[in-house]
């Protein structure tokens, strides 16, 4: 593990302590933008308080920041932890580490993925589904179709994992012979290893299952995809709506919604969205340049 690596994880993650004081996905960026714009930047030694204050840091905060710098010994046991049940973690500094997430999600890209299962998926051609866990008969069908499609088409399926529209998808993409990125908002050791299945878990790998992180997770779905179709979404309310919502605010990836006659569809066509009915997921390419295999 790289010294950019392990600061990465000591500065991001919990390591198993729920009450560690951790930096924000944008107080991370601006301490790497401070260090690279150093007149003396430390390069073959640890950071120090002084550094810290001639970066334009108080005391206080340069304390937090070298204290969590300090726990190494913390990050080792966290890690081998993570190892016995077949966890790596991937940083932004990590080489493989999607990088259509740091050009898509900026200052809101996760400063590190625990993986588990097949990483050589990551960089792959992909698309992603999302919708409610509570899914009507012929929103469930055109989730199949959305991962049987995929398979056949020869793209990664990036979901949540949720009861639903995400495992309906997965399911039908594994059964198809494709390939599934689970990006889940619980904890990753009772996750199986599994053929074509790459299970990721922002921050860190043990984390219970909580609403905000089901939120949270929501962004890195919508932009590991090149295109996102919505199977299903609440009018206003929910994970779906939310994540939704955003990637239309932000262009995280083109966004195709079932053409359900749902107020909730109407909405999101109202903001950017396109419609899309079952007979329009034979050609992926045809429903938006930027998906063709071709242009990666």
């Amino acid at each position: 593990m790289t010294g950019a690596e392990k600061g990465f994880l000591l500065l991001t993650s919990r390591l198993g302590n729920p009450d560690r004081r951790v930096l924000t996905v944008a107080q991370l960026r601006i301490l790497a933008g401070r260090v690279q714009n150093a007149e003396h930047a430390p390069e073959d030694r640890e950071l120090t308080e002084q550094d810290l204050v001639a970066m334009g840091y108080g005391r206080e905060m340069a304390g937090v920041i070298l204290s969590l710098l300090e726990e190494d010994d913390l990050l080792i046991h966290y890690c081998r932890r993570g190892a016995k049940i077949g966890c790596l973690p991937l940083t932004r500094a990590s080489r493989g580490y999607p990088r259509d997430l740091v050009s898509r999600l900026g200052e809101e890209t996760p400063g590190c993925l625990w993986c588990k299962g097949d990483i050589s998926l990551l960089g792959q051609p992909a698309v992603a589904l999302v919708g409610s866990r509570d899914i009507g008969e012929n929103n469930a069908a055109f989730a199949r179709e959305v991962g049987k499609q995929a398979a056949r088409q020869g793209y990664v399926l990036v979901s949540g994992n949720a009861r639903g529209a995400d495992q309906t998808a997965q399911r039908a993409c594994l059964h198809a012979g494709g390939r599934v990125i689970c990006v889940v908002a619980d904890g990753l050791a009772d996750k199986p290893e599994r053929e074509n299945v790459l299970y990721l878990s922002e921050d860190e790998f043990d984390s219970p299952f909580s609403p905000q992180r089901a939120i949270s997770r929501n962004r890195v779905i919508h932009a590991m995809g090149q295109m996102t179709f919505v199977a299903q979404c609440g009018y206003k309310t929910g994970g779906t709506w939310d994540g939704t919502a955003k990637n239309l605010r932000h262009n995280w990836s083109g966004v195709y919604c079932f053409a359900d006659g749902s107020p909730a569809v109407a909405l999101l066509t109202e903001m950017g969205a396109q419609t899309v009915e079952i007979k329009d997921l034979m050609d992926f390419s045809a429903l938006g340049r930027e998906v063709s295999l071709f242009d990666r």
